[in-house]
C-alpha cells in the first residue's frame, strides 16, 4: 500500500481492515481499537502480526460468523456495494455498541478483497433510544406543567445536559416568557433575560441556535405546532465535541418537536375540558330559566291586573310598577340565560375582523357621543379570520359598552389591532377608568358574575364562549396607571 494512504487510513478514528477473498488480513490500521478483529488496540508494530490472520479466528459465536459470510457472499456477488450492522460487547452496565460494516476491494466488477471497518457508536445508540424513550414518553396526554417536567427529565437523560428552560409566547401579546427553568443557581427573571434574544434568535431563523458559554455548550431550538404553541427550549451541556454537534443538534430539534406536540395535545384537552364544562353549565342554565318564565309571566300578567284596578291608588299602583319593573328585570335575565345554555348555531366563514369593528363602531356613535369619549383606533392590515359576523358583533359590542360605562366621561379608549407572529390577529381595547379590584378580575367571565348593579352576569361569559368557539381568546387586565384593557386573539386563516 502506498505511504499516502497507509498513513490516511492510519489516522481515522476508527479501524479498518482489508482481507483478501478467504478473509485473510492484508492490511489493519494503528490508531482505533480492534474490534472486529480482537480485543484492545494495537500497539506500534502489532498491526503487521495482524496481517494474514483470518478474520474467522476473531470471532467467537457463530451468529457473527453467520452475518460475516452472507455479508461477504453479497457484496462478492455483486448484490450490494456494502453491507453494514451493529453489535454490543461487554457486560450490560459496561455495552459497547458499534457499527461494522463489510465494503468490497476490486478493479471495474471484479471483487478482489473487502474492506472491513468498525466504529464505535455507543453514544449515538444510547441516544437513539433515548429519543424513542422521550418520544413515547412525551406522547401521551398530560397538563402542560406535566410536559415541561417531563421534557426535562427526558432531556437530561438524552443529552446529559446541565440546565433546561423552556419559554412559550403568551398567546395575546406573544412574547416569549419563561413557564419552567430547572439547574440554574440565579432567579427566574435573570434567566429570561440572558435567554431571550437567543430565543427570539432561534424562532426567527427557525432552527437550533448554537452558542459557547462558560458553562459549557448552549442550544436553543425553536418550538412551533399547529395548535399555536410557539417557543424555544434552550439547554446547557458540559462541552460538546465539534463531531457530535450536529448529532446533538438534531436530537434537541426532535425533543422540542415532541414537546410542541405535547403542549398542543394539552391545549386540545384543556378546551374539551372547558367546552364540556359549559355545556353542563348551560344545560343548568337553560333548564332554570325554562322553570322561572313561567311563574314570571303569571306574576306580570297578575301585577298588570292590579294595576288597572287600582290605578286610582297612587300608593299600590307605585308598589305595582316596582314589581312590574322587577319582572322585567328577571325576564331580561332569563333571556339571557337561555342565551348562554343554547347559543346560535356558530357558521364560521373568512373575514376580516377589523370589518366588524367598523359596524359596531358606526353603530354605537350615539353611545359615545353621550359619553363625550374620543375613540382612537390603530388597525391591522387587512386580516383574515374564521369568524361569525353576527356573533363576534355581538361580543364586540358588549365589551365596548362595558368598556364606555367604565370611562370617565371626556376620557378617551383606543382600540388597537395587530397580526401577531404565531399567526393570530388580536385587538386591544382600553380605557382609562379605574382599574378592577385584582380579588374580582379573575372571575369578570363567571357566570352570574358583575359587579354593575342590575347586571344579570351573563353578557361578558357569553363574550368567552362565542370567542371561544371561534377557536380565540379572550382576557382583562387592569391596571391603576395603565386602565382596563379587553384583548381578543382569533387564530387567522391559514393560506
Amino acid at each position: 500500500m502506498p505511504p499516502l494512504e497507509r498513513q490516511v487510513l492510519d489516522a481515522l478514528p476508527f479501524s479498518v481492515y482489508t482481507a483478501d477473498l478467504e478473509g485473510r488480513v492484508t492490511y489493519a490500521n494503528r490508531s482505533s481499537p480492534r474490534v472486529a478483529l480482537g480485543n484492545g488496540a494495537p500497539q506500534p508494530g502489532e498491526e503487521e502480526a495482524v496481517v494474514g490472520v483470518p478474520v474467522w479466528e476473531a470471532i467467537a459465536d457463530a451468529a457473527t460468523r453467520d452475518q460475516f459470510e452472507h455479508a461477504m457472499a453479497t457484496v462478492r456477488e455483486g448484490r450490494a456495494p456494502s453491507v453494514a450492522w451493529e453489535f454490543a460487547r461487554g457486560s450490560s452496565a459496561e455495552e459497547r455498541v458499534y457499527l461494522l460494516q463489510v465494503s468490497a476491494i476490486g478493479e471495474g466488477r471484479a471483487v478482489t478483497g473487502f474492506t472491513i471497518s468498525t466504529v464505535d457508536i455507543t453514544a449515538s445508540h444510547r441516544g437513539r433510544e433515548a429519543l424513542i424513550d422521550a418520544g413515547m414518553a412525551l406522547a401521551r396526554t398530560m397538563s402542560a406543567d406535566r410536559v415541561f417536567h417531563e421534557v426535562a427529565q427526558q432531556l437530561r437523560r438524552a443529552m446529559g445536559c446541565d440546565t433546561v428552560a423552556i419559554a412559550l409566547a403568551d398567546g395575546e401579546t406573544d412574547a416569549l416568557r419563561l413557564v419552567h427553568h430547572s439547574g440554574f443557581a440565579t432567579g427566574p427573571d435573570l434567566v429570561a433575560d440572558r435567554f431571550s434574544p437567543t430565543w427570539d434568535e432561534a424562532l426567527r431563523r427557525g432552527h437550533v441556535v448554537t452558542r459557547t458559554a462558560e458553562e459549557g455548550t448552549e442550544l436553543t431550538a425553536p418550538m412551533t405546532s399547529g395548535e399555536g404553541v410557539r417557543g424555544a427550549i434552550t439547554l446547557t451541556c458540559s462541552p460538546i465535541p465539534s463531531h457530535r454537534i450536529e448529532e446533538s443538534r438534531r436530537a434537541l430539534e426532535t425533543i422540542a418537536a415532541e414537546t410542541a406536540a405535547a403542549l398542543g395535545r394539552a391545549r386540545v384537552v384543556q378546551r374539551l375540558e372547558h367546552r364540556a364544562r359549559l355545556d353542563a353549565i348551560g344545560e343548568v342554565t337553560t333548564g332554570v330559566a325554562h322553570e322561572l318564565r313561567n311563574p314570571l309571566f303569571g306574576i306580570s300578567s297578575a301585577a298588570q291586573l292590579l294595576r288597572f284596578r287600582v290605578r286610582e291608588d297612587p300608593v299600590v299602583e307605585k308598589n305595582v310598577g316596582r314589581i312590574l319593573r322587577e319582572v322585567e328585570r328577571l325576564n331580561s335575565m332569563v333571556t339571557s340565560l337561555l342565551e348562554y345554555g343554547r347559543p346560535g348555531p356558530i357558521t364560521l366563514a373568512p373575514g376580516d375582523p377589523d370589518a366588524v369593528w367598523d359596524e359596531v363602531l358606526e353603530s354605537q356613535r350615539g353611545l359615545l357621543e353621550s359619553r363625550a369619549v374620543l375613540l382612537e383606533r390603530s388597525r391591522a392590515p387587512s386580516a383574515s379570520c374564521a369568524i361569525d359576523a353576527q356573533q363576534l358583533s355581538q361580543v364586540f359590542t358588549n365589551l365596548l359598552v362595558n368598556a364606555t360605562d367604565a370611562a370617565p366621561e371626556g376620557s378617551d379608549l383606543t382600540l388597537t389591532s395587530s397580526v401577531l407572529a404565531n399567526g393570530r390577529w388580536r385587538c386591544r381595547l382600553r380605557n382609562a377608568g379605574p382599574p378592577i379590584a385584582p380579588d374580582v378580575l379573575p372571575r369578570v367571565f363567571d357566570v352570574f358574575f358583575s359587579t354593575k348593579p342590575g347586571s344579570s352576569g351573563i353578557g361578558l361569559a357569553l363574550c368567552k364562549r362565542i370567542v371561544e368557539e371561534h377557536g380565540g381568546s379572550v382576557s382583562l387586565e387592569s391596571a391603576p396607571e395603565t386602565g382596563t384593557a379587553a384583548t381578543v386573539v382569533l387564530p387567522l386563516v391559514r393560506a
